[in-house]
């Protein structure tokens, strides 16, 4: 029994150790490729050890320089990520939970109604509706603006129907308390309803920032100034100039730039994620 139990744990961790180095072998190359010159990553074989030449290629990517196809630095395209992906998340979040509040604790005709046509829209992602959505986002004069970056993604059937499952999960005798002290609607979201959803706040959160950061096809169509590219649609514009064009170096610079606030997002909250995800206790 203790062989078996031995052997199992063996296969396991290979196993383990295998998936990690599938996964991570890219990402090594592409930080390997970002330490060497542009001349130097093209040579056949390619470096496997990092290079002399980190600091000049990320100083590159950060504040320009380079043939790149965009003479926006990388900065630059980080912050408008930045914003994007905050404006997104918190605005997802806040949205969400207001309407889970009014669906759940407030009493209007139509309520489910309502509540089902939010659902629904789970079916129509913005590829789907992308034509009229950028008509109207076109018609309004939001091209090239953070207002048209966020505001037609700022809406959540997902979030809204989480946050209306866990308030149903919230006990009768807590709403019946704030009544007695006379908290009115908006205190009792505030002093009781929000720091019980913290931990689903803290989940969303992550997953949100990281949907944000990481839109492609939408900031494609609504960019069309080098001033607000984001950081993924600037590592596209870098290859626009043919393989031959392309400072490889600065480009995989860019990539591994592009990937750490994300990281950074899930390390540091990765408790809280986590607890989000499997925490029932009221």
């Amino acid at each position: 029994m203790v062989d078996r139990s031995r052997w199992l744990t063996f296969l396991s961790h290979t196993v383990m150790l295998l998936g990690v180095l599938v996964v991570a072998f890219p990402l090594y190359l592409a930080f390997i490729a970002s330490t060497h010159t542009a001349d130097a990553i093209v040579q056949v074989p390619m470096p496997l050890l990092p290079g002399s030449n980190m600091w000049e290629t990320y100083k590159a990517a950060l504040f320009g320089g380079g043939k790149l196809g965009s003479n926006t630095s990388v900065a630059h395209m980080m912050w408008v990520s930045f914003v994007t992906a905050m404006v997104i998340t918190v605005g997802k979040i806040s949205i969400s939970l207001l309407s889970a509040f009014a669906i759940v604790y407030f009493r209007f005709p139509f309520k489910m109604f309502f509540f089902w046509a939010i659902f629904v829209t789970l079916m129509l992602p913005v590829e789907v509706r992308i034509l009229p959505t950028y008509k109207v986002v076109a018609d309004l004069g939001m091209i090239n603006t953070y207002a048209g970056l966020t505001l037609p993604l700022i809406a959540s059937a997902t979030a809204t129907f989480l946050f209306r499952q866990f308030f149903l999960t919230v006990p009768d005798e807590l709403v019946e308390a704030a009544r007695m002290d006379g908290a009115g609607p908006m205190r009792f979201f505030k002093d009781i309803l929000l720091p019980l959803s913290k931990t689903s706040i803290a989940a969303l959160f992550v997953i949100q920032f990281i949907y944000g950061w990481n839109q492609y096809l939408w900031p494609l169509l609504m960019t069309t100034s080098e001033d607000m590219y984001p950081v993924v649609i600037g590592i596209k514009r870098m290859l626009a100039g043919g393989e031959a064009a392309n400072d490889w170096n600065i480009v995989m610079a860019t990539a591994i730039l592009a990937m750490l606030p994300p990281a950074l997002v899930v390390i540091l909250m990765q408790k809280w994620f986590v607890k989000g995800l499997v925490d029932t206790e009221k």
